[in-house]
């Protein structure tokens, strides 16, 4: 069985997120999708209602042959992918700027965990340029994020912001 761990804060989801699930849904049997609990980056939403939004969210793809399922984690990527029993991890790329990051996190899970392998895959050109935190500073700003995440990200955000 081919598992892979889809990680991230998804603080909030995006389009961009979204695109990465849908084109690995062919690759694995099941993907997870991990949504790290990390207090300390100050998120916009709780890890509960990130997940409840990424399943929102998830009721309207089809996902195929794959299995995939939400839950939340805190610690270290590479025990909690080895926890999963994980083959995987799943890792998107927008800019060189992330690839250079995202090696390093590469080379610390390999050699935390040398049996699961990181899948690097590119973002598609039009969400090159969305990152979960810019689109939280257009939003606070009044700025329109339509087509850039989901539209129950959107109506989530316009509750936070009452």
């Amino acid at each position: 069985m081919r598992k892979a761990l889809f990680p991230g804060s998804f603080d909030p989801l995006t389009s961009g997120h979204l695109d990465i699930l849908k084109r690995c849904l062919p690759l694995f049997d099941e993907i997870v999708i991990g949504v790290l609990n990390n207090p300390e980056k100050n998120p916009m939403f709780t890890a509960d209602e990130r997940c409840s939004i990424i399943k929102e969210t998830l009721a309207s793809i089809d996902s195929g042959d794959c299995s995939v399922t939400v839950t939340s984690f805190s610690g270290l990527t590479a025990e909690f992918a080895r926890s999963l029993s994980a083959n995987a991890i799943i890792r998107g790329i927008r800019a060189i700027s992330d690839y250079e990051y995202e090696l390093k996190m590469t080379l610390m899970n390999r050699r935390l965990a040398p049996e699961i392998e990181t899948v690097f895959v590119m973002a598609a050109e039009e969400y090159s340029f969305v990152s979960s935190s810019l689109l939280k500073q257009v939003f606070s700003l009044g700025g329109k994020i339509d087509g850039l995440v989901p539209r129950n990200v959107i109506d989530a955000m316009n509750r936070k912001s009452l």
